[in-house]
């Protein structure tokens, strides 16, 4: 049930949602008075039934906490009186799962402007990257940068200058303006900054280079630069190696640089412009031309959620996911700490046995890891997620798990793992925003939707991300930030499916060129995760 102050978001649910502040009061549900004794914020829930301790409370159809003291009718729960509580997950007796897919009439003869890359693969940007195989390698890569986006016209002016100059009473020169770009057909130049390839451990070298290998070979790449020192555990053979594994069918233009063999910094960073440009003016003769809308790998991820996340901008997103599925596009759910509660759902949903029980392999390993560091799934709420109305993690989780949709899972992938078959996928990532969007880029996705109730700038270098707010309040406070606002939901204005529609239609443009906020802002955040305990 809804109205324009709270809502239910599924029958079996015992608590309401407050679409606005609630005075303490008396309010109706089903004909019947309930008297709530206390304040309930925007977001936040409140009980339609009397619990005993022990009880469950249910959220989206689930159970997602259990109550720690006797709670009367109208109480709100909160981190005092409720404790994190999920079902547990079983292989046995899978369910047989059945999905009727939405009508995409509409959108089968679509097509976006993409690049065409020799493998099959169609990328919605046209990047040439720069990796350094060791941290040792980023004080060259940034005077490679300053030279090639300056001399080639990639170079925002930086519109900050002027105003500090002002603080300090003194004149700035007029800046150079912006010049056309000498390579118009290649979008930009992309440099991957990093803390790794040396120190740590063995292990830590080489998720590092599979991940990287996944970044070479992204379909917005049409090149990369690498640079290498020479002595570090992340060596260029390796490298190549891992890249014969994951991509067999790889082509791509790649020129490798080892600054102990070149002995001189300067012969390096001089070898490195001179060789890129070379290979650029390549790069510049491919142009975007139509594809089908099957040729998408689109990324799902949220960050900075709050109590409208699930009921709004989430649920938006899984209807665009399931679009994209029906067209025999990829989509890919990342953030695993952020599935538990709903981890049967998705057992069910799996297509294989092979799929569920690598899915499981995956989330029990990774879960016991958390519990031996001293953490778990169940502290996984940021203290913006409990103030914003998301006390436990199973409520979190119930909700976050909405961006996939209700498609079939075709395919589970642990970190690293390249995206091999169309549908919805599962890669096993972190719930950390920046390390986990690292990821979903590393193993393909060109576009990556991110929800936000809370308002966050992330971007990646390769993957362009479309933001997407949960309430208008934030579109209206952080505008410069957000790309689409699934507001209207919660108001009764828009339905899911319209504004899923909206999400579609959004990823068509950003695929054919269009800019979103985060590439305006020039947010390239690049975070390796080192598989340690990060939730």
């Amino acid at each position: 049930m809804t109205n324009e102050r709270f809502l239910r978001i599924d029958g079996r649910d015992n608590v309401l949602v407050a679409l606005q502040d609630l005075k303490p009061g008396v309010v109706e549900v089903d004909g019947v008075a309930i008297d709530v004794p206390q304040p309930v914020p925007q977001k936040h829930k409140f009980l339609t039934e009397c619990l005993s301790k022990g009880d469950k409370i249910y959220m989206y159809g689930v159970p997602v906490g259990s109550a720690n003291e006797d709670l009367p009718i109208g109480t709100m729960i909160t981190i005092e009186n409720v404790t994190h509580f999920a079902d547990p997950i079983s292989l046995d007796n899978r369910k047989k799962y059945e999905w009727q897919a939405p009508d995409v009439s509409a959108w089968e003869e679509r097509t976006f402007q993409g690049y065409h890359r020799p493998d099959g693969k169609v990328g919605t940007a046209n990047y040439w990257l720069f990796i350094p195989l060791v941290f040792c390698e980023n004080r060259n890569l940034k005077v490679i940068e300053e030279t090639l986006k300056s001399s080639l016209g990639y170079k925002k002016p930086n519109e900050y200058l002027q105003y500090a100059h002002e603080l300090i009473g003194g004149v700035m020169e007029q800046e150079i303006p912006l010049r056309n770009r000498v390579f118009e057909n290649v979008d930009g130049i992309k440099f991957l900054y990093h803390d790794g390839g040396c120190g740590g451990t063995r292990g830590d070298a080489e998720t590092l280079l599979r991940l990287l290998a996944g970044y070479l070979q992204h379909p917005n790449v049409a090149g990369a630069t690498v640079l290498s020192l020479g002595c570090q555990h992340a060596q260029v053979q390796w490298f190549q190696e891992i890249q014969e594994e994951l991509y067999p069918q790889a082509s791509k233009p790649v020129i490798y640089l080892e600054q102990q063999v070149i002995q001189s910094e300067e012969k390096l960073i001089k070898k490195a412009i001179a060789d890129t440009i070379e290979q650029l003016k390549e790069a510049n003769q491919i142009e975007r031309k139509p594809a089908p809308l099957s040729k998408l790998v689109v990324g799902l991820e949220c960050g900075g959620s709050d109590g409208f996340s699930g009921i709004s901008a989430n649920p938006a997103v899984g209807y665009a996911s399931d679009l994209l599925v029906a067209l025999g596009a990829s989509t890919v759910l990342s953030e695993f700490p952020e599935l538990n509660g709903v981890e049967q759902d998705i057992i069910d949903r799996c297509t294989e046995d092979r799929v569920a029980e690598k899915f499981v392999d995956i989330q029990r390993a990774y879960e016991a890891q958390a519990k031996a560091a001293g953490s778990g799934f169940d502290m996984n709420p940021s203290p913006g997620n409990i103030k914003d109305g998301l006390i436990t993690d199973a409520i979190k989780s119930a909700g976050a798990a909405k961006k996939g949709g209700r498609a079939p899972v075709s395919d589970v992938l642990d970190y690293t793992e390249p995206v091999t078959r169309p549908g919805l996928n599962l890669l096993c990532t972190p719930g950390n925003d920046v390390e986990s969007t690292t990821g979903l880029a590393g193993s393909g996705a060109s576009i990556i939707l991110f929800t936000t109730g809370l308002g966050t700038p992330t971007g990646n270098p390769l993957a362009s991300v479309i933001k997407i707010s949960s309430n208008t309040s934030l579109r209206e406070r952080m505008s410069d930030i957000i790309d689409l606002d699934a507001g209207p939901i919660t108001r009764g204005e828009k339905n899911i499916e319209q504004v899923g529609e909206e999400i579609l239609e959004k990823i068509i443009a950003v695929a054919s060129g269009e800019k979103t906020k985060a590439m305006d802002l020039e947010q390239n955040d690049f975070i390796l995760w080192k598989r340690g305990v990060s939730l």
